[in-house]
C-alpha cells in the first residue's frame, strides 16, 4: 500500500477558506503590501539582524537582536496571512456592487441623526477594512447595522458611547 501524504496546515486552511470578496482597490493595496513586506521589509530586517549580530551575537543581553527577531516573526506572519487572503480573493466587479441597498463594496453616506453630521464609508470585507480610511468591515457593528438598508432608512448602531442612529442618505458604487 502507498502512504497518503497528509496536507499541511496551510493547505488545509487554503482549501477550507471561502472566497474573500475584495474591491479592486483593496486587492491592489493588499498585493502592494505583500510585495513591500516580501521584498523591502525582509531585506531591511535581514540587514538589521546582520548588524545586530556584528555587535554581539553571543552576548546575553542583545535586546536589539531580540527586537528584530520579534519584528521578523510579525512580518512573516503578515506575509503568510496576505498570501492566504490573496490566494482566496475574488475581485468584486463594479457592476455587482449594490446601489439600491447597502452591500459589499457600497459607498454609503450616513447622517448621524442627533448631530446631523454626514460622512461616507465604504463597506468592505474584513481583510481590507481600515477605519482610518473609512473602509468598514461588513462584520463590524456599524457594517452589520447598515447592511441591507435602503436610502432613507435608519440604522441603530451600538457604540461605546451608547446607541447611535444613522440615516442612510446615499448609496453608490
Amino acid at each position: 500500500m502507498r502512504a497518503i501524504a497528509k496536507p499541511t496546515m496551510d493547505e488545509i486552511e487554503l482549501e477550507s477558506t471561502e472566497p474573500i470578496l475584495l474591491t479592486k482597490e483593496g486587492h491592489t493595496r493588499l498585493q502592494e503590501e505583500l510585495r513591500r513586506l516580501s521584498v523591502v521589509k525582509r531585506a531591511e530586517i535581514a540587514e538589521r539582524i546582520r548588524e545586530s549580530k556584528d555587535h554581539g551575537e553571543y552576548s546575553e543581553d542583545n535586546s536589539e537582536l531580540d527586537e528584530v527577531k520579534v519584528e521578523q516573526a510579525l512580518v512573516e506572519s503578515r506575509i503568510s496571512e496576505l498570501k492566504i487572503t490573496l490566494s482566496n480573493a475574488e475581485v468584486l466587479e463594479s457592476r455587482k456592487i449594490p446601489t439600491k441597498t447597502v452591500g459589499l463594496g457600497s459607498r454609503v453616506t450616513l447622517r448621524e441623526t442627533r448631530r446631523r453630521t454626514e460622512f461616507e464609508v465604504r463597506v468592505v470585507a474584513s481583510a481590507e477594512a481600515n477605519p482610518d480610511e473609512d473602509l468598514i468591515s461588513e462584520e463590524s457593528p456599524l457594517g452589520q447595522a447598515i447592511m441591507g438598508k435602503e436610502v432613507g432608512e435608519v440604522a441603530n448602531y451600538e457604540a461605546p458611547a451608547g446607541t447611535l442612529r444613522y440615516k442612510i442618505v446615499k448609496i453608490r458604487r
